[in-house]
């Protein structure tokens, strides 16, 4: 529900239980609760096998079992599963494409296909989700299992890949094989699952949220298997540990195929044992590390060439690029909870044109306090993905004070430092509530500071005016900007009438 009373059929991950906290009731018991003494028992003598997926909470934090259709979620991207033409008809298909409407199948048309075990990303258009993640799984026989297994771990794997390389924060997954791609459902599952749980495990550090959406029919089948890749305690660990299959793959979770293997030695050149030590050039050790094998030429010619002028304009978009990535790279890699706890920077809805809204909540910016450096860092990790198509700000200058008010110096910074996308995309920029004084300060930095951004600017001072651009239902309030734009419009109301009568009054006293 938002705000102001309308109901979304989308769904929103953050409302949902994640797999740490489900707790199934069998007989009674939770289910973590049920395993036998004597399973548990013996599998804690010293000779016990170590699970190769142990009790991480950090991990079931973030996975969700969703019963419902993944084109309902507000995930930063849904997967959708198709055939090599993209045109696939099938439930979960057919309903992306309902949401989404007729842009996607357009822009699908333009992707030319995706074979079997890739994945292809297009926008959201009229769906919570930013993104749709396309992927073809296998069409499983008996006689070719093995290359069934490996093309439909590839599925999952270039999924959670593309997500990681987008910097995406949540997933929503539906299953990938199908029935109508005769693929067993127990066996998809177990591949489902191991491949995303080694992906968290060894690439998941930005990614806080996968959601796995399945059917009535596929719950079970998926709460029965959770558990044995995702314990959610020391015993459950131990007690599921007999139940996993006998091929669990590699350290990627790939399937293995033990007479494909092929082994390699760590050093195959080296000398015999009691040979001279092989390091005998630590600088070739630094290979790829300098300018020159990255290409780059003289770095730094570049930055002297930069602050002389004479530095062409596709060598400084280069240049910017290469600075805007060691930004990004610091985001993903950063904590950065305390800022986001601060709930400043959020995405909501869409406008009239459907153009993806980010709101700005000034007062909840305690510039004094807190590490502005983190508040770049936070900005450039939340915006990265929403900037690749168009989208609009709006900041709620409401109820600002002194400390809440950002320095034209650190608007600056951020201006310079983002990438082209963000100036190229953003086509509006609505400043709700401002003051006389605000309304000076941006004019001056639109004018001076940062030229082409002022006819992007727009003061709305209320609501009303706000929602004639952005639907109520599409856009998130704090409740003190609407109680304060309401107690603002009462008072407007008020002024016309104590005008009219102060204008009786005065007639009145002419007339005796």
């Amino acid at each position: 529900m938002d705000p102001l009373g309308a109901r979304s059929q989308f769904v929103c991950v953050e409302t949902l239980s994640t797999w740490d906290q489900l707790k199934e009731e069998v007989d009674g018991k939770a289910e973590s609760e049920t395993h036998s003494r004597e399973d548990v028992d013996k599998l804690t003598d010293g000779n016990a096998t170590v699970s190769p997926f142990p009790f991480r909470e950090d991990i079931n934090r973030k996975i969700i079992l969703f019963k419902g259709d993944v084109a309902l979620l507000n995930c930063t991207a849904i997967v959708n599963t198709s055939n090599e033409t993209l045109t696939d008809k099938n439930p979960i298909s057919d309903s992306i494409h309902r949401h989404a409407g007729p842009e996607l199948r357009e822009e699908l048309y333009k992707l030319k296909g995706c074979r079997t075990g890739e994945a292809k990303m297009t926008e959201g258009f009229n769906l919570a989700a930013r993104f749709v993640i396309h992927t073809v799984g296998p069409k499983y026989k008996a006689k070719y299992r093995t290359a069934a297994e490996s093309s439909l771990y590839s599925c999952y794997r270039n999924v959670m890949q593309l997500a990681k390389e987008h910097g995406m924060a949540s997933v929503g997954l539906c299953v990938i094989s199908t029935a109508k791609r005769g693929y067993p459902s127990e066996d998809a599952t177990h591949i489902a699952l191991r491949t995303v749980r080694r992906f968290l495990e060894n690439h998941g550090e930005s990614i806080e949220t996968v959601v796995f959406a399945v059917s009535d029919i596929e719950e079970a089948v998926y709460r029965k298997l959770l558990p044995l890749y995702y314990p959610r305690s020391k015993e459950e660990e131990k007690a599921r540990l007999s139940l996993l299959p006998s091929d669990v793959g590699n350290a990627e979770g790939e399937p293995v195929v033990p007479e494909r293997q092929i082994r390699i030695t760590e050093k195959p050149v080296s000398l015999e044992d009691g040979s001279e030590d092989d390091s005998e050039n630590p600088d070739l050790m630094l290979v790829g590390n300098h300018a020159f094998a990255k290409m780059e030429g003289d770095v730094d010619k570049q930055r002297r060439l930069i602050l002389q002028g004479q530095l062409s304009e596709a060598a400084q978009q280069k240049q910017q690029q290469r600075n805007y990535n060691r930004w990004l790279c610091r985001a993903r890699a950063e904590d950065l909870s305390d800022i986001a706890a601060l709930k400043a920077l959020y995405q909501t809805g869409v406008d009239t044109c459907g153009r993806t809204v980010m709101v700005v909540v000034g007062r909840n910016i305690p510039v004094t306090l807190i590490d502005m450096e983190k508040a770049l860092l936070y900005f450039i990790h939340v915006m990265d993905h929403i900037t690749i198509k168009e989208y609009v700000l709006v900041y709620f200058h409401t109820l600002t004070s002194e400390h809440n008010h950002l320095d034209t110096d650190f608007l600056k910074t951020i201006y310079d430092i983002v990438d082209v996308k963000f100036k190229k995309n953003l086509k509006a920029f609505y400043f709700v509530h401002p003051t006389f004084r605000s309304k000076v300060s941006t004019w001056f930095f639109t004018t001076f500071s940062v030229p082409g951004m002022k006819e992007k600017v727009h003061h709305i001072e209320n609501l009303q005016q706000l929602f004639t651009c952005i639907l109520p239902e599409q856009i998130d309030i704090p409740p003190f900007v609407l109680e304060y734009d309401n107690r603002d419009l009462r008072q407007a109301r008020l002024v016309p009438k104590h005008r009219s009568n102060q204008s009786s009054s005065q007639a009145q006293v002419k007339s005796v």
